[in-house]
């Protein structure tokens, strides 16, 4: 026998040994496999609403750069403070104030009383394990409805006087609104529209309609960029700088979806499947729509309408992820995507307000279609509504515009009495002269591309 055959054969005698040592060890194995502890439906729940929070944090990363790239570099690291400041000092208001005032006990439907700064909580015990699971994933919900504004106010809006705004909204504008609507998810009687039956499964309407009315108001308040207007009131285009790096916040926000609406359900179980799958026909329904559309309206199919359609069918599906099926998302997503590029149309040169990234229309005229679409769209079969086009009847659509009515006015009537006492009590808009150099030297004292890249100012 040769030296070679003979440790091919003690090879596969050694192989064959130890394969018959694991199916003897097999029953043993099965034996430890069952003793082992399992993972508890309670600790699956904190673990998949936990990993969910962490997607929704990382979409603040996803705005910071679609707003940075949607404007002009000299202004590149102010956006970049504003929406740091956002999540920052918006998670501790949402800490002392906003989460009892959205959650707490309910005084007659309209406002929580308890909970502030998440009293009367013993870590250790199973309740508030979940509890601060909850608040986790809850603030950065609130953090994404105050980032909303910063892009429509872009350009020309005081540092200082944007903390104070952004404090409001997750302090106080948002999480009285979330009330009305959510306020029974961490166990009370909840609000007025949520006991009406109004369907915002993952905010929609809560988050994006209300950060798009804001918006709104803010963007009126500040008004125009210099040289966005001409005289006799033609609209003038200011590109951004950095469409790259608009295009990889929209796929960064895309991918964070992924917790905002699956994780909406703060349960681990198949829902969140069917529910993810919504989510991403909605945003690429929104592609399609958008870029069609525009292509027929603008004659070359725009990159940056587009990437606002697929943020547009987003939030539009986002209301409903829960009650569509995948047909219902696709016309959803499609029917938005096309309203983006009209709503982005008609604010700037019909309404003559400048909102440099198009926030008011992607997300609060798409938050409220999109909460809409439930009341028409909702499948039986998928969660606990049927819509109109299905034989439901028009209860569920007259809710759902109750509700989306109740966040425009309270909104848009609260983000304008805010702007309004900032510019009153501590100015608004920088001066013109820094308007021009760039909030970038003129509110931090920096460039963003210092040593980098040369730009001029106007």
């Amino acid at each position: 026998m040769s030296f070679k055959l003979y440790f091919s054969w003690s090879g596969a005698l050694r192989l064959c040994l130890s394969a018959l040592s694991i199916v003897a060890a097999s029953p043993l194995l099965a034996l430890a496999a069952d003793d082992a502890p399992m993972l508890s439906q309670a600790n699956a729940n904190i673990l998949w609403t936990l990993l969910a929070a962490i997607l929704v944090m990382f979409m603040q990363a996803g705005f910071t750069l679609v707003e940075t790239g949607f404007t002009r570099a000299k202004n590149a690291g102010n956006i970049i403070m504003k929406n740091l400041l956002d999540f920052s000092a918006g998670s501790v208001a949402f800490f002392l104030f906003g989460f009892a005032l959205m959650f707490g006990n309910s005084i007659g439907g309209f406002i929580g009383s308890s909970g502030f700064a998440l009293s009367d909580i013993t870590p250790t015990s199973p309740d508030a394990m979940w509890t601060l699971t909850f608040w986790f994933f809850q603030s950065v919900f609130a953090a994404t409805s105050a980032t909303i504004v910063s892009g429509a106010v872009a350009e020309r809006t005081k540092f200082n006087a944007y903390i104070i705004i952004s404090l409001l909204v997750t302090g106080l504008i948002y999480p009285v609104f979330g009330h009305w609507a959510w306020g029974g998810l961490w166990g009370g009687s909840g609000g007025w529209l949520e006991s009406l039956g109004f369907i915002d499964f993952a905010g929609s309407t809560v988050v994006h309609s209300v950060g798009g009315w804001v918006a709104l108001a803010g963007a009126i308040a500040v008004g125009p960029r210099i040289g966005k207007y001409s005289d006799d009131g033609e609209a003038h285009a200011i590109p951004g700088h950095n469409l790259p790096l608009g295009a990889l916040g929209v796929f960064i926000l895309w991918f964070g979806w992924f917790g905002f609406n699956p994780g909406s359900t703060t349960t681990a179980d198949g829902t969140i499947g069917y529910i993810a799958v919504n989510t991403s026909l909605g945003g690429a329904a929104g592609a399609l729509g958008a870029m069609i559309f525009a292509w027929k309206k603008f004659g070359t199919p725009d990159t940056s309408m587009t990437l606002n359609g697929v943020l547009a069918g987003l939030v539009a599906v986002t209301a409903g992820c829960y009650e569509f099926s995948p047909l219902g998302s696709l016309v959803t997503g499609f029917l938005a995507g096309i309203l983006v590029v009209i709503s982005i149309v008609v604010i700037d040169t019909k309404l003559r307000i400048d909102d440099p990234v198009g926030a008011v229309s992607v997300h609060g005229v798409c938050g409220a279609f999109g909460t809409l679409m439930v009341g028409l769209l909702a499948a039986p079969g998928y969660g606990d509504a049927v819509g109109l086009l299905y034989g439901g009847g028009l209860s569920v659509l007259g809710i759902q515009a109750i509700g989306v009515l109740a966040a425009f006015a309270w909104a848009f009537g609260m983000g304008t009495i805010a702007f309004s006492f900032v510019k009153t009590f501590f100015g608004l808009r920088v001066h013109p002269v820094e308007e021009v150099k760039g909030l970038d030297a003129a509110e931090h004292g920096s460039e963003a591309y210092n040593g980098f890249q040369i730009f001029t100012t106007e």
